[in-house]
């Protein structure tokens, strides 16, 4: 199993940029790919960024050219820079990780970022 840990999150005028960190714990050597999702008041989570054990990144259409995942995975860390931030960007952000041969899905407690003036 694995425990994963997000720090990072914030108020932010819009923007400044930011950068969300998930730091893994246990089985970790059974992580296939970890990335970011977020959900905002009233709606659903969605995915913002995820990335392989290779290095492969897939981004949301709406966040492409702004944000960047990448990967340490000798401290077991996935990061998330966020740059020009928008208001709408704003949302409970929340690290995850796709485990062992049936791909289990976990999740962090979430981090906060809010965008606003």
């Amino acid at each position: 199993h694995v425990q994963l840990v997000e720090s990072g999150g914030g108020l932010v005028q819009p923007g400044v940029s930011l950068r969300l960190s998930c730091a893994a714990s246990g089985s970790v050597v059974r992580i296939n790919a970890m990335g970011w999702y977020r959900q905002a008041p009233g709606k659903k989570r969605e995915l913002v960024a995820t990335i392989t054990r290779g290095g492969s990144a897939n981004y949301a259409d709406s966040v492409k050219g702004r944000f960047t995942i990448s990967r340490d995975n000798a401290k077991n860390t996935v990061y998330l820079q966020m740059n020009s931030l928008k208001p709408e960007d704003t949302a409970v952000y929340y690290c995850n990780a796709v485990w062992g041969n049936f791909n289990i899905n976990y999740w962090g407690q979430g981090a906060q970022v809010t965008v606003s003036s």
